[in-house]
């Protein structure tokens, strides 16, 4: 019965690992760079444990070397914009986003550019994955891993006639570890990122 249940498990192991070895995307090889108009850059964090506070970045710009035959093979690099920041505070009590900019939090003037650059690309499931890499934020670099979803591959995308590829894909940081420190506790320590982006021909 143990030697049946093992066949069964080892098996099931093997059909999976397949399955993940097989995943293609079915665009052209080359080149790609994230469509501006169609990326976004959301992070979140605690505040008071009332609610997440929501903020966003509107300076992104990424680009993707597709290997379509084995997306491992793949890389991708990403840059931010930290002066970009958008809070979308509508009070006139002071300017939020000048204060999520400077030296309190970001100091953007000091570390004027966020990069992440692919280290390994794993995939996990016919159009899942993760996605390790170097993250460079107020001038520390770490490793994070980001969970991946290929949402579709379009070639050519109905409207443009060009080959399209979109992915969702969320992580978590600990702000602290990258020398962001301020009002660690009443505001959360963890950053949830949430990322949604199209990647179209160089």
């Amino acid at each position: 019965m143990n030697l049946v249940k093992s066949l069964i498990i080892a098996s099931t192991a093997l059909v999976g690992v397949s399955a993940a070895s097989a995943q293609t995307i079915g665009v052209p090889a080359g080149s790609y760079v994230s469509d501006p108009t169609h990326t976004n850059v959301l992070w979140s964090v605690s505040h008071f444990g009332v609610s997440n506070y929501i903020g966003r970045f509107d300076g992104i710009s990424a680009t993707l070397e597709i290997d379509p035959a084995d997306p491992t093979q793949s890389k991708l690099t990403a840059t931010i914009d930290p002066a970009s920041v958008d809070v979308n505070y509508p009070a006139e009590d002071k300017d939020f986003a000048a204060e999520i900019e400077s030296e309190m939090f970001l100091d953007a003037a000091k570390f004027t550019e966020i990069t992440f650059v692919s280290t390994e690309i794993k995939t996990t499931g016919a159009d899942t994955g993760t996605v390790t890499g170097d993250l460079t934020f107020h001038g520390v670099t770490k490793p994070v891993t980001l969970d991946v979803k290929m949402n579709a591959a379009l070639n050519p995308h109905p409207m443009t006639k060009k080959p399209v590829v979109g992915f969702s894909a969320t992580g978590t940081i600990k702000r602290s570890e990258f020398g962001v420190a301020t009002l660690v506790g009443p505001i959360g320590d963890d950053v949830t990122l949430t990322i949604e982006t199209e990647f179209v021909p160089k």
